[in-house]
């Protein structure tokens, strides 16, 4: 079957092809109704579809981004790609997924075959273990962003949560229902990955500000396979934490696993707070309070501005965005001045 082409388009619509162009374009300003309405007529009948590569080679764009996440597992990335998916659907930009797994080599791989496929821009949310590359990118004026994360000495763009507020927040309902030792759990802090290093400083600088002590038993990182026998450690010290900030979703995760191969009660037992706001938290027995922070605002802002790089080719002064966290309490702390 003979390919049908734009010059088809127009000759069936009866209008030039750079009118059939702009159609396409969504260039719309000086288009009358029933030109449009013929132009998307004459394409249904004739099945033309959009030669993307012809139209990437002539607009010098591939209308594609790159994201890659850390580890797509957590609640937080798979409600930032759905976030960014949605603002690319509407600017007709189409989007490809790469899950570094927080291994430095896997996101480079993943930064060099984007680079090779020629996504317009990326975002990442950086392992901190391929500075070098992310430098080069910014050298050469090349569209990127980082979500929840930092690197020192990088100016780019970054979309992340208050985190020192999130764990002050946490603490001080921890304080407000009279509990006076308290933990704080994270994944691996190896790599010094922002979130869990500064909810840690914030957890540090909240006990201070509450008269609260600080006890480095009680504030612990492990690796996600360790992680229940970390807790199951802190819970066995001499004087256990009789609450625990568990410092991202997967880690709560593991502590409700935990908990319930045990037969620990919540909140009898200890109380616990989780920063991300998971889908299970209000229908969880019982309910658990939880921290949230704006995954979908975060993505969608990200997203626009990345988008609103490749088009401009404009390179701003670099800034720290920063969001907002909301504690949403339930009933999974309990109230210590009561008993």
């Amino acid at each position: 079957m003979k390919n049908v082409t734009i010059t088809d388009v127009a000759k069936l619509a009866g209008v030039s092809k750079s009118t059939v162009s702009q159609y396409l374009n969504k260039r719309f300003d000086y288009m009358s109704e029933d030109t449009k309405q013929r132009i998307e007529s004459a394409i249904k009948e004739l099945g033309y579809q959009t030669n993307f590569i012809a139209r990437s080679l002539k607009q010098k764009r591939t209308s594609t981004i790159g994201v890659i996440v850390a580890n797509i597992l957590h609640n937080f990335s798979t409600q930032i790609i759905r976030a960014i998916e949605d603002v690319c659907n509407e600017h007709d930009f189409h989007v490809i997924v790469c899950n570094a797994d927080d291994d430095p080599e896997k996101e480079k791989k993943y930064i060099n075959m984007l680079r090779a496929k020629q996504v317009d821009g990326i975002i990442a949310f950086p392992t901190g273990g391929n500075t070098d590359l992310y430098e080069g990118m910014i050298q050469e004026n090349y569209p990127l962003i980082f979500v929840d994360r930092l690197i020192d000495g990088l100016q780019v763009d970054a979309f992340l949560l208050d985190n020192k507020a999130a764990s002050k927040l946490a603490v001080q309902h921890f304080a407000q229902m009279g509990h006076k030792h308290i933990g704080i759990i994270t994944t691996s802090l190896i790599r010094n990955v922002t979130p869990r290093v500064e909810r840690i400083e914030g957890f540090k600088e909240a006990l201070l500000e509450h008269s609260l002590p600080f006890n480095n038993e009680y504030a612990k990182g492990f690796n996600f396979n360790e992680i229940q026998n970390g807790f199951a450690r802190m819970l066995s010290l001499a004087n256990p934490p009789t609450a625990f900030l568990a410092g991202n979703d997967l880690v709560l995760m593991e502590i409700l696993k935990f908990t319930k191969s045990k037969g620990i009660k919540i909140p009898d037992d200890f109380s616990l707070i989780g920063i991300d706001d998971v889908s299970f938290a209000n229908i969880y027995h019982p309910p658990l309070t939880t921290i949230a922070q704006p995954a979908f605002e975060i993505g969608k802002e990200a997203a626009e501005l990345l988008i609103k790089k490749i088009k401009s080719k404009k390179s701003p002064v670099a800034k720290t965005h920063r969001f907002e966290p909301k504690l949403i309490i339930r009933d999974s702390v309990k109230n210590l001045k009561k008993t």
